[in-house]
């Protein structure tokens, strides 16, 4: 049985859909025309794969749900790799986009996403269990999300570090992993 549902099943499955696909953000927003005021929905969604991947997307439209599959459509499309250490970041950074900045700091195994709002979403779509994160600045909520993932983007595996400092691994982990 070859038809527009089975070719449908065929890709879903190719694609491997097993992406954690969140909404962070959902506005109105108005544009102004001769006759008056066109509404319409800007959404922010954050797309991860929970082991090292995000992405984030903005989605305008007439209609909520079109937004919604905008958003995520181009979330999926800017996905990068992460560097993960466990169940955690490898070093501290923050994150900066515009005048929002986020702090993003390592935490030891067991004490979870500490992080609000879009900051949250992003870290636990990016497959980030442990970590303690500080919005600073700004609370434009899409340049918190941006800055989150800018700072994600930033980090460094820590072979790279080590590498870098001319130290062996085990002085770059952090004090809870050392021997």
């Amino acid at each position: 049985m070859r038809g527009p549902v089975r070719d449908r099943e065929v890709f879903e499955e190719q694609r491997g859909d097993e992406l954690d696909e969140r909404v962070v953000h959902i506005a109105r927003v108005a544009k102004v025309v001769k006759g008056g005021r066109r509404f319409a929905f800007r959404v922010i969604a954050v797309v991860g794969d929970n082991n090292g991947n995000v992405g984030i997307g903005v989605g305008k439209a007439r209609g909520v749900p079109d937004a919604i599959r905008k958003a995520v459509e181009r979330a999926r499309r800017a996905m990068k790799p992460i560097p993960l250490a466990g169940t955690t970041v490898p070093h501290e950074i923050v994150g900066e986009c515009g005048g929002a900045r986020v702090l993003i700091k390592p935490a030891a195994p067991g004490t979870g996403v500490i992080a609000g709002g879009g900051v949250r979403a992003v870290m636990q779509a990016a497959g980030v269990r442990d970590v303690l994160t500080k919005s600073m600045g700004s609370a434009n909520i899409p340049n918190v999300v941006k800055a989150a993932v800018d700072g994600l983007e930033q980090m460094r595996k820590i072979e790279e570090v080590a590498r870098d400092r001319g130290v062996p691994e085990a002085n770059v982990l952090p004090f809870w992993r050392r021997e």
